[in-house]
C-alpha cells in the first residue's frame, strides 16, 4: 500500500516521508535499502518510524506539503483536524465494514467462497475486509450451514507455510480487541460459531476464525469495524430490506459486494449502494487494478481515489501562466 502513494507522489516529482505503522515497520525499512540500491538520491524517499507522537509531529511539520494517509477512521479525524488550519491537502482512505449480499438466487457455492475470501484473507486485517454478510432469509439456513463446514476447513498457523489460510494477527493489543468485540457481541445475543478443539500455535497472537448470527443491525458488531477473522450474518426479509441493512447500518461506504444470477438485481444495487467499489460475483479483495480507482465515501475516505490517472492530481499543485497579457496592454500585477 505504501507503492500506491509513493509512486504517485515520486512520478510527479514531490519527495516523500513514509511513515509506517509501528507494528509493521520492516517492509518500509527494506523497501528504504531496495531504494538506495537503486541509487536513488538521498533525501528522495525518507523513512521515520515510530509510534503514534511520532506521527502526530511528522503531520504537525511546517514543512509537510500534503498529507495521504490509510489507517483508522478515528486517527484518520484527527489528522484532518490538524492539517484543516493549515490548508494542507488530504487524501485519506479509512475503515470499513464491507457487506457481501447474498440475494435468494445467488450462486451459493461461488457465494460462500466469495466470503471466505473476504473476511478470512489477511485474518481480516483489511479495511475493505467483507465483515458483513447480508442473506435473504429463503435461503439463510443454507448458507450458515456451508459456511459453518468451510470454516472447519481453514488451516491456522504459520503465514509462510503455502497450506496454512489464517496466519497471526499483528499485535496483541490488536488480538485483545478482537477478543473484545467478540464478547461484545455475545453480550448483545448473538451466536458465535468458531472451529472448537483446534489446536493454535504456541508462540504468536493467533485468533480462530469466526462467524456470528443472529447479528440485528443495531449490534455493535454490526457497525463498527473489528479487524480480524470475524463475520457478521444478518437476515434480510427480501431484496429491498437486504439493500436497506447494507446502506444504513454503517456509516462505512468502502468496498460491497453481490451475489446475484439476474443482472437487474446487480444493476439496481450498483445504483443505490453507494460505495467505491462494488464486486459482483466474487470475493471482496484489496487489489488494485490498473486505471481502476479504489477508495470509499462518508467514514471510509476523503478525497482522490488511488489509482487511474486523476489520482496524479493529488500530488501536483496546476498553475496557469498567463503569456499574452502584456500584448493586450496589462502591465504586471495588473488585474485582466
Amino acid at each position: 500500500m505504501m507503492a500506491w502513494k509513493l509512486a504517485p507522489a515520486l512520478a510527479c516529482g514531490n519527495t516523500v516521508v513514509i511513515k509506517p505503522a509501528e507494528t509493521t515497520s520492516l517492509t518500509a525499512l527494506r523497501l528504504a535499502e531496495i531504494l538506495q540500491e537503486c541509487e536513488l538520491p538521498p533525501g528522495v524517499v525518507n523513512v521515520v518510524t515510530g509510534g503514534p507522537k511520532t506521527g502526530e509531529l511528522l503531520v504537525g511539520s511546517p514543512g509537510i506539503d500534503k498529507i495521504a494517509f490509510t489507517g483508522s477512521t478515528e486517527v484518520g479525524k484527527r489528522i484532518a483536524a490538524e492539517a484543516a488550519p493549515r490548508g494542507i491537502p488530504l487524501t485519506l482512505e479509512l475503515g470499513g465494514k464491507s457487506p457481501n449480499l447474498i440475494f435468494a438466487d445467488a450462486p451459493v457455492d461461488q457465494a460462500i467462497e466469495g466470503i471466505v475470501k473476504g473476511i478470512w484473507f489477511n485474518q481480516g486485517q483489511v479495511c475493505c475486509a467483507g465483515s458483513r454478510v447480508i442473506v435473504e432469509e429463503s435461503i439463510l439456513q443454507d448458507v450458515v450451514r456451508r459456511l459453518e463446514h468451510r470454516l472447519g476447513t481453514l488451516r491456522v498457523g504459520d503465514p509462510l507455510d503455502k497450506n496454512t489460510d489464517v496466519g497471526a494477527i499483528n499485535s496483541p493489543q490488536q488480538l485483545e480487541t478482537i477478543r473484545r468485540y467478540v464478547g461484545i457481541g455475545r453480550k448483545e445475543g448473538a451466536t458465535l460459531h468458531e472451529v472448537n478443539g483446534s489446536r493454535l500455535p504456541r508462540k504468536g497472537f493467533w485468533c480462530r476464525p469466526a462467524f456470528f448470527t443472529g447479528v440485528q443491525p443495531s449490534h455493535v458488531i454490526a457497525r463498527e469495524e473489528i479487524f480480524g477473522p470475524v463475520l457478521a450474518v444478518m437476515r434480510a426479509r427480501d431484496f429491498d430490506h437486504a439493500l436497506e441493512l447494507a446502506v444504513e447500518s454503517t456509516p462505512y461506504r468502502l468496498t460491497g459486494g453481490g451475489f446475484s444470477r439476474k443482472p437487474s438485481h446487480i444493476e439496481r444495487a450498483r445504483r443505490e449502494f453507494r460505495v467505491g467499489k462494488l464486486y459482483v460475483n466474487r470475493g471482496i479483495t484489496g487489489a488494485l487494478v490498473a486505471r481502476q480507482p479504489f477508495g470509499g465515501f462518508g467514514m471510509s475516505g476523503v478525497g482522490s481515489k488511488a489509482g487511474g490517472a486523476d489520482y496524479l492530481l493529488q500530488f501536483v499543485e496546476p498553475r496557469a501562466v498567463c503569456e499574452n497579457t502584456m500584448r493586450r496592454g496589462f502591465a504586471p500585477g495588473m488585474d485582466a
